[in-house]
């Protein structure tokens, strides 16, 4: 199984979006099946084979999440990261006054899913391999 210090250190090399998917790959040769991200604190839940699970700490302080969501911002802000246009906390920041509660990341069809506070899903994304 994997532990949070082989996450971090393949976390390590992202500094934008642009990043992604080659964390994407590093994952997925470390064992991670999906994850969980909250954007109130950048914590996250691993998940692996055999119902194994792991969680990192909070990154920062919490963030106050909006309750209304703005998609078309959500989405701005998003391609943006993606090219390299701000880096993790910006994002992070930019998805908390989205409405943008968390993410799932699930490796085996490399797809990303935002959801808002009430669990609703609010965007699906392919993840480049």
């Amino acid at each position: 199984m994997f532990a949070i210090d082989q996450i971090q250190a393949a976390h390590s090399k992202v500094k934008s979006g642009a990043d992604f998917p080659n964390y994407m790959q590093d994952l997925i040769k470390l064992g991670v099946i999906s994850f969980e991200t909250f954007v109130k604190d950048s914590h996250s839940v691993y998940f692996g084979s055999n119902d194994f699970k792991t969680k990192s700490e909070g990154k920062y302080p919490d963030l106050e999440i909006s309750e209304t969501v703005n998609k078309d911002q959500f989405i701005s802000d998003l391609k943006l990261h993606q090219k390299g246009g701000t880096d993790y906390m910006t994002f992070c920041r930019d998805c908390a006054k989205s409405g943008i509660e968390k993410w799932i990341v699930k490796t085996d069809g490399m797809t990303c899913t935002y959801f808002d506070k009430a669990g609703n899903e609010i965007l699906v994304e392919v993840i480049p391999g």
